[in-house]
């Protein structure tokens, strides 16, 4: 099938039918027929407004569309498109809304590359505007793409998104929907290594195929079935003259519009039947809900070969993003390396095209994720499309979605610091039993016993020493005040209290550690400029006498030169 002849035969088949409900509605609504009174034109003329407004929506790109919102400021503000990155098979685009100070959450829509165009998620859009700073990712028609730009496959892809979210910046929060739910994975991995600095903030996935082994689906079960020889001869076909893209290969879209309805088959022949008899009654009207879901549904774009093929085989087939083997250029992506961006999981429980798990294997394969900045929802009885669009994500996903971006805006900055930039170590703390009042030291060989003083005086000279601890700039000249082994910032002075030999402790920072001196043994020469150290004597089973401190240069919080019996 991969000839011009194919892919211009089924247009001719869209055309006509587009053409056959314009006859029919026209000759419903001739004037002659009126006096008939036969209310078989009525249906006759219904049938021909719903069918060929079907079959003409199945070629034209919907527009946006989005309705006027309304500010802090309580007035109403237009919504424009503006086209921020220009590439020749999508662009980034960005919603603004004059007059309107720009909300700080900032979000990009990765939008689906599967048959539709990105205005599919035109509710998503209107929902997020009045909270966000929305963004998306507006892709191309491959019939209107010339052949002379070149592929495009799911590696281009994913260096596509990587280079949106670059642009745009880390303060960022990416929602993926649907197919490109892996792709964005990939994609941010791709940032972790090259440039972790325009990593987005938070990843939102809803209903992706990250694992489509995890839980079987019609989609899953066909491309598990099918070879890439069959799928390329049966499915490949070259755009028409009628285009710009001729000549170029591609999976066009009214195949892929084909599979979702023979999907839900039944489903969609009730929804038509309904609406022709709405209409032959006069109650359908141009905005009514079957024709709002309808005009977007059907609206359906070509997709370039080497992206259909290479989805099929590296996704579904090979399960490269399953098994964290997904390459780009060659190199191969490691999801691993997130580990500052935050990640939830949307599903739907009656999701039959993404069924709940397949995106949720995501979670296992950020092994350098921590868990507290992995999250999940499951939204009961929400199929694929309600999870993105539908009233499940209006009253249930998307507060949830917001919240979650609210709760990790400042999330990598704080990762970085605490990696990156480790704080300098704190002094550690004196244990409790390094205080004076709970030490005991024997006499040694060459102190004389003193009288120990009564509890009053010691808690006295502790009081006393601690105010000196914070005023040592004045050296101490006869009295000895005692001196408290817990400062705020210095060592303590004795680690264990049941150690009776004397310690020499220097106030030069740069000295080595002390050793423990002998207790018949004179202190070290110290320099001119220090003083001796004095000598404390304690009697037994009483407090030590705390030693006399003499220092030239004595610092706050630094410790002092002391030599203790």
């Amino acid at each position: 099938m991969k000839y011009m002849p194919t892919y211009d035969l089924m247009e001719s088949v869209r055309n006509t039918n587009q053409w056959l409900g314009a006859t029919a509605r026209a000759m419903g609504d001739y004037p002659a027929m009126a006096m008939t009174a036969n209310p078989a034109m009525q249906l006759l003329k219904a049938w021909g407004d719903v069918t060929e407004r079907s079959f003409a929506r199945m070629v034209a790109k919907p527009d946006w569309g989005i309705p006027s919102i309304t500010g802090p400021d309580g007035k109403d503000h237009i919504v424009r498109v503006e086209t921020l990155v220009e590439r020749p098979f999508g662009d980034l685009i960005r919603f603004t809304t004059p007059g309107r100070k720009s909300p700080k959450r900032r979000v990009l829509l990765v939008a689906p590359m599967s048959g539709h165009y990105a205005t599919l998620l035109r509710k998503t859009v209107i929902s997020l505007l009045p909270d966000c700073d929305v963004h998306i990712t507006d892709w191309h028609n491959a019939r209107d793409i010339p052949v002379s730009k070149g592929k495009f496959d799911v590696e281009d892809y994913t260096k596509y998104v990587a280079e949106f979210m670059r642009h745009l910046g880390p303060d960022l929060h990416v929602i993926a929907v649907c197919q490109p739910v892996p792709l964005t994975l990939a994609a941010t991995a791709m940032l972790a290594e090259d440039d972790p600095e325009a990593q987005p903030r938070s990843l939102t996935l809803i209903g992706g195929p990250v694992d489509p082994d995890a839980a079987a689906t019609d989609v899953t079960d066909f491309g598990s079935r099918v070879t890439m020889g069959q799928l390329e001869h049966s499915m490949i076909q070259r755009v028409g003259f009628k285009y710009k893209g001729v000549g170029r290969e591609v999976y066009p879209g009214l195949l892929q519009l084909a599979s979702f309805i023979a999907m839900n088959a039944a489903t969609h022949a009730q929804a038509f039947t309904d609406q022709i008899f709405r209409a032959a009654h006069g109650k359908a009207s141009e905005h009514d809900k079957h024709n709002q879901f309808y005009d977007e549904y059907l609206a359906v774009m070509d997709m370039t070969a080497e992206f259909y093929l290479s989805t099929v085989e590296r996704v579904f087939k090979s399960r490269d993003i399953a098994r964290n083997a997904f390459t780009v250029d060659g190199r191969q992506l490691d999801l691993g390396k997130i580990t500052s961006v935050a990640v939830k999981i949307v599903e739907g429980e009656k999701d039959d095209i993404s069924a709940p798990g397949q995106c949720l294997a995501a979670l296992d394969l950020l092994t350098g994720l921590p868990d507290d900045r992995k999250a999940a929802h499951l939204e009961p009885g929400a199929g694929h499309y309600g999870i993105f669009a539908g009233s499940s994500w209006r009253n249930n996903i998307r507060p949830l979605v917001l919240q979650f971006i609210d709760a990790n805006s400042d999330a990598p900055a704080k990762h970085t610091t605490k990696v990156g930039s480790p704080k300098p170590a704190q002094p550690s703390k004196p244990a409790r039993s390094a205080k004076p009042a709970a030490t005991k030291a024997k006499p040694s060989g060459t102190s004389k016993p003193k009288a120990a003083k009564p509890e009053a005086k010691v808690a006295k000279d502790i009081a006393k020493g601690a105010e000196a601890g914070a005023h040592e700039a004045k050296p101490v000249a006869k009295t000895a005040e005692p001196v408290v082994a817990k400062q705020p910032t210095s060592e303590p002075a004795a680690a264990e209290p049941a150690v009776s030999k004397p310690t020499l402790v220097s106030s030069n920072s740069n000295a080595p550690k002390q050793e423990p001196t002998k207790p018949a043994a004179a202190p070290q020469q110290a320099d001119a400029s220090k003083a001796e150290p004095s000598k404390t004597d304690a009697p037994k089973g009483g407090t030590a006498k705390p030693a006399e401190t003499q220092s030239d240069a004595a610092q706050p919080g630094k410790p002092t030169r002391a030599a203790n019996d």
